[in-house]
């Protein structure tokens, strides 16, 4: 039996999922689940990547307790954050998040630089201001001396391979993100590099998800007792989670976590000022395919308020009460830069219906059918630009990811598009993780080949419109 173990790290909590093939089903055994949170270092709010890395090894000692030794493994997270190594190897940065609010005001200086509209027509990336470009532009400006020691630059999945295998490799899918990549050559833009006086050197050759990047270090075998190989999978979580879309066909996909990510996918960059206009992203993906999509706030503003409750409600209750608030109708912009890193989002939810001369939300219940039906308006102006961009309806949604759970948050969003919404599966990033591991391990032959065994391997559930 060929076991694959996908580490998968999103903003609140990672998770190592191992996965086989089984009488023609794909099957996922957890074996390890942790929080990840933002911590407060030198001044800055960053992830303990540390820690992050002690869990991942916990996670593996639990493989080999449970008696089931993974032939592979492969790590994804979240995009645009990133880490710095000197000569030595040794990491000069910590790993600062892009919630922090270094790159206010640095958007409009790199604009300065390079005009907005060459940024997108060469990378084809949406706008937003904690991008990669921009955060490594606010070490230049408030650290030069740090960048000047850098060798190497790896995005945080980057390094956690890394620590793994005592190899550096930088992957395409999330490279991408960064703003610093050729949609068209694939490669880092040199151009782009050389107006911000970023050290060229420093990105290494692209790698590409299926690679197998080598075996644990000598000293991490011994640890474990068993070695396996690291294999890359789409290490931008949105990238592996994309690849678990059962069918695209006629299909926008949302990918619900902490945020929403709704496109399409396609077999080309779309870097057109309508897309530029409306701010869509062209992120790479496996086999060369795009991910043409929007980021959305998503479920963190749930998240939040629940965390400003003192976690007394649990999600599926935040949910009831949502129902018993059914007449409160007053939303938000939940890409309002207000919605990032709020010190309480209740009261920033509470303050925008006030400065917007909307009935104020009290109870959480009003809180959280704010939220939910902030999104679904979010999603429906999405698609219509979608639409718009394509000249075509699209007749299916598919949201993947935890989010998928909100059965309530599924029938609005079908409700208000009447599109047929099709929920599941739930585990799609570490799915996506794994059969890109099991198509290097020649376990499965093809992209295509990999998502009918995950349509028969996993539930769906389907919504239609009522009312």
């Amino acid at each position: 039996m060929t076991y694959s173990l996908a580490v998968d790290i999103g903003a609140s909590s990672g998770r190592l999922m191992l996965g086989y093939i089984e009488d023609g089903t794909l099957q996922l055994q957890e074996i390890h689940r942790f929080e990840n949170k933002l911590i407060e270092l030198n001044g800055h709010f960053c992830w303990d990547i540390d820690k992050l890395f002690e869990e991942i090894k916990a996670g593996i000692k639990k493989c080999h307790d449970v008696g089931l030794t993974p032939t592979s493994i492969g790590i994804d997270t979240w995009a645009v954050d990133f880490v710095l190594l000197d000569e030595n190897n040794d990491r000069i940065t910590d790993a600062v998040a892009y919630r922090d609010p270094r790159t206010d005001g640095i958007m409009e200086e790199v604009f300065d630089i390079i005009m907005k509209e060459r940024l997108y027509l060469e990378t084809g990336i949406q706008f937003q201001k904690f991008n990669t470009i921009y955060q490594l532009y606010a070490l230049k400006k408030h650290q030069p001396d740090v960048l000047k020691k850098a060798k190497r630059f790896l995005m945080i999945p980057d390094y956690l391979h890394f620590l793994l295998t005592g190899k550096v490799t930088n992957e395409y899918t999330n490279a991408t993100s960064t703003q610093l990549v050729n949609a068209f050559t694939k490669k880092w833009d040199k151009d782009i590099l050389e107006k911000l006086d970023l050290n060229p050197n420093m990105f290494g050759s692209m790698n590409m998800p299926k690679t197998v990047v080598g075996p644990l270090r000598k000293e991490l075998e011994e640890e474990f007792g068993f070695t396996m190989d690291v294999i890359l999978p789409a290490t931008h979580d949105t990238g592996s989670a994309v690849i678990a879309v059962p069918e695209m066909d006629d299909t926008i996909y949302i990918s619900s976590g902490t945020w929403s990510l709704i496109g399409v996918e396609n077999h080309f960059p779309i870097c057109v000022t309508k897309a530029l206009d409306y701010n869509f992203t062209n992120e790479g993906g496996l086999e060369h395919r795009f991910r043409f999509l929007k980021n959305i706030m998503g479920l963190w503003m749930i998240q939040e308020v629940r965390r400003n409750y003192n976690n007394s409600y649990s999600f599926a209750e935040l949910v009831e009460l949502s129902l018993q608030a059914n007449d409160f109708h007053s939303t938000v912009n939940v890409d309002d830069e207000r919605f990032l890193k709020p010190d309480n989002m209740i009261e920033e939810i509470q303050a925008y219906c006030k400065d917007t001369n909307q009935a104020v939300p009290e109870t959480p219940g009003e809180i959280a059918k704010c939220v939910y039906d902030s999104l679904v308006n979010s999603y429906v102006q999405a698609i219509a630009e979608i639409e718009d961009i394509f000249e075509k309806s699209f007749s299916k949604i598919n949201v993947i990811g935890g989010g998928s759970q909100n059965e309530q948050l599924n029938q609005l969003i079908a409700n208000a598009t009447k599109k047929s919404v099709f929920a599941g599966p739930i585990e799609a990033t570490a799915i996506g993780n794994i059969v890109t591991q099991l198509m290097a391990l020649n376990e499965i032959k093809s992209i295509e080949e990999a998502r009918a065994l995950i349509k028969q391997s996993f539930e769906v559930k389907q919504y239609s419109a009522k009312g």
